[in-house]
């Protein structure tokens, strides 16, 4: 029986875009970033798939130790770091790399025992995003205060991150590179600079480590293109059947709220799936949908468990019919696009009452 709404994962895809970063960034080894369960597609599957990455990356203390505890052995990185005396001696155990870039992880660092020495840091500047990290001379005393800290693998590797990456006409991402490089130079350790958009957008970043996290999922970063358009492979589609086909006289509405009204006589379909299963609630009329392969207009507000499209266009549709939300041929870049949002929200957005179908 086919689901009523389910996820395909084409996990193969993953491999594909991993050899992909690895062409854009020849000269880099590579920090996978699977937080956020691995943008919705499952960090464990994500993580097995990904075995031919240098590092993996996670933004939370408890995504490192899942993968721990799963049998993952490559370096893993917790972006976020830690926040308490408990969350670090949880990295010490598991054997996680943390990113520093608090005065409080530096005093906490300071505190414990060198019977526990073996932690590895990335140490953060802020070079303009202006979230977390150190800048300008507070970096650098982080750095020496963090030179005398017996705890610490050495030497210590340097990480920023890009604020305005994916718009290539924004200068700022270049004021970034030659910030860092700047400050870091004669520094050693390792260093980690680009992320999806860093790599496809600013080649020739000098960095020991790039962080592909959305570009690994088969997505653009980048307003207006597709993962296609960087022979990226989509990882994810959405999918769901036709529940209902019925006729609506023209002038009557359709929906909650009857924001749509029939402009004419029309043949209306009605699909099992709606925000409750992560079809974003604020995707405009108009959005393509597939059903059989071949794109219809969605009409009315999408509700929690089903939506409405125009069937006039396909009069053989039927109930059972299949539908694609997104995926080959409608990538979610462009339902993104109609929903006003990022392909990142509706990737991380499936919920768990949708069914995940692998193919390896």
């Amino acid at each position: 029986m086919t689901p009523a709404a389910y996820v395909h994962l084409d996990l193969d895809a993953v491999r594909h875009n991993l050899a992909q970063v690895k062409r854009y960034a020849p000269n880099n080894k590579v920090m996978a970033v699977i937080k956020a369960n691995a943008y919705g597609h499952g960090i464990t599957r994500v993580a097995k798939a990904l075995e031919q990455a240098d590092g993996l990356a996670v933004a939370r203390v408890d995504e490192g130790v899942r993968l721990r505890k799963a049998g993952f052995s490559q370096p893993i990185t917790v972006l976020q770091g830690f926040v308490c005396v408990d969350e670090l001696l949880l990295m010490l155990q598991h054997q996680l790399d943390a990113v520093v870039h608090t005065p409080q992880q530096i005093s906490l660092l300071q505190q414990q025992s060198a019977a526990d020495a073996g932690l590895s840091i990335w140490l953060k500047m802020d070079t303009g995003m202006n979230r977390l990290g150190f800048k300008g001379a507070d970096f650098n005393a982080a750095y020496q205060q963090l030179l005398d800290c017996p705890l610490l693998k050495q030497p210590i590797n340097l990480i920023t991150h890009f604020a305005n990456a994916d718009d290539l006409l924004d200068d700022k991402t270049r004021r970034q590179i030659d910030r860092f490089n700047e400050v870091v130079s004669g520094y050693p350790g390792q260093r980690s600079i680009a992320n999806s958009a860093g790599i496809l957008g600013w080649p020739g970043i000098v960095s020991d480590w790039a962080r592909p996290g959305l570009m690994l999922y088969g997505c653009s970063p980048f307003a207006g293109k597709t993962g296609a358009d960087f022979g990226l492979r989509p990882v994810m589609s959405l999918h769901s059947r036709l529940i209902a086909v019925k006729n609506v006289a023209a002038g009557e509405t359709v929906g909650y709220s009857g924001t749509w009204q029939c402009p004419t006589d029309t043949r209306l379909g009605v699909i099992s799936i709606g925000y409750g299963d992560g079809y974003h609630r604020h995707t405009r009329a108009g959005a393509p949908v597939l059903v059989n392969g071949r794109r219809v207009p969605l009409i009315g507000r999408v509700s929690m468990d089903m939506i409405t499209v125009d069937l006039n266009s396909q009069p053989a549709a039927q109930p059972g019919d299949p539908v694609t939300l997104w995926g080959d041929g409608l990538p979610v870049e462009e339902i993104a696009r109609h929903a006003d949002t990022i392909p990142y929200t509706l990737l991380c957005g499936i919920t768990q009452r949708v069914q995940i179908v692998e193919h390896a």
